[in-house]
């Protein structure tokens, strides 16, 4: 819900107040956009797959029943979110739009506000040391390692 909000506010505020031009433009930033927004998707889908190969609920409002650290979890502890980040952020270069990525950052501090830290204290009851291995190790967003 919060990402569907910010992309409702983001597209009201570009016809209300456009802001054309603000951002650099360009096949090379279309392209840029378009491969981000297409990791966004990739992580939301394996994110996605792998909870379903451990039978974990995805529902963010239930109860969790597993605890899923492979796979994109491996990289984040977030991957559902962080992907929606990125379609976000990529959409914003891909069609030159700052409102959108301003609504993808301003998303990203909502989620965590709102939803992961909530999520992060259920899944510290629920799964005890096996959680603060697991955040230990894995960041909640992202750690590139190069």
């Amino acid at each position: 819900m919060i990402f569907a909000g910010a992309v409702a506010a983001a597209v009201i505020l570009g016809y209300a107040y456009p802001l054309g031009g603000v951002l650099p433009s360009g096949a090379a930033v279309r392209v840029v956009g378009a491969v981000i927004l297409l990791a966004g998707i990739g992580f939301d889908v394996a994110a996605m797959r792998e909870m379903r190969r451990h039978r974990a609920n995805i529902l963010p409002h239930r109860a969790a029943t597993a605890l899923v650290t492979s796979g994109p979890f491996a990289l984040s502890r977030n991957p559902i979110y962080l992907g929606n980040t990125l379609v976000l952020t990529g959409a914003a270069l891909l069609f030159g739009s700052l409102w959108l990525l301003l609504a993808a950052a301003g998303a990203g501090v909502a989620v965590t506000e709102l939803a992961i830290r909530r999520e992060e204290a259920h899944l510290a009851a629920q799964f005890g040391d096996a959680w603060r291995a697991y955040t230990r190790r894995t960041p909640r967003w992202l750690r590139l390692r190069f």
